[in-house]
């Protein structure tokens, strides 16, 4: 017999699984669809044909802009998306599912996952496109998971993903305090690039 709490119990569980449900709705349908890689697009900070690097890519689409902004890695995207100097709306942000990559060097053009949803692998031996630290995107945990015993590192989320392992020379080794302060790296390039966002 179903007590009357019990029922109450189960009405406020209904009621929320239907109104979680309706935002998801809501956000998908306000998110625009990812765009396919074509030699016209170009990286937001080098300027060069994304399809010339290797390893994974993002772009971010922002409210009232038509075209989406390249990202050579998944970092630059990340750390475009976290500065406070950003001051467009972000309305989608997608990465490359290396699930479906081919190769590093052939990452394919339009496989392309929210990046809030990807498994993400942290301190890997691979560089990105433009040389530095990657955060290497899967759809799949397995598949993040087996890079990661491949080439090290350690599977994250991206919520779980520290400003330091973003901007900063942070290691991702399980040893290491992923909620140090943020520190911008040695990279010259790298660091020439961010403050190049800070000024547009």
């Amino acid at each position: 017999m179903i007590t009357r709490s019990k029922q109450a119990s189960w009405l406020l569980i209904a009621g929320s699984l239907l109104i979680l449900t309706g935002c998801e709705d809501q956000i998908t349908d306000d998110m625009p669809p990812p765009v396919a890689l074509t030699e016209e697009a170009v990286g937001h900070f080098c300027q060069m044909n994304i399809l010339e690097h290797a390893g994974p890519k993002a772009q971010i689409h922002l409210d009232g802009l038509p075209y989406p902004l390249f990202f050579s890695q998944v970092r630059d995207g990340v750390a475009y998306e976290r500065m406070p100097e950003q001051n467009y709306k972000i309305r989608a942000v997608y990465v490359t599912d290396m699930s479906k990559a081919s190769e590093w060097n052939n990452v394919g053009s339009d496989n392309w996952i929210p990046a809030i949803s990807a498994y993400y692998v942290v301190g890997s031996n691979k560089a990105g496109g433009m040389g530095s630290p990657e955060l290497v995107p899967f759809s799949g945990q397995e598949d993040a998971m087996t890079f990661a015993r491949q080439h090290g590192g350690r599977v994250m989320v991206l919520t779980d993903i520290s400003d330091a392992l973003v901007l900063g020379n942070a290691s991702a080794a399980p040893s290491a305090r992923v909620n140090e302060t943020a520190t911008l790296p040695d990279d010259e390039d790298y660091r020439s690039r961010l403050e190049k966002l800070r000024t547009e």
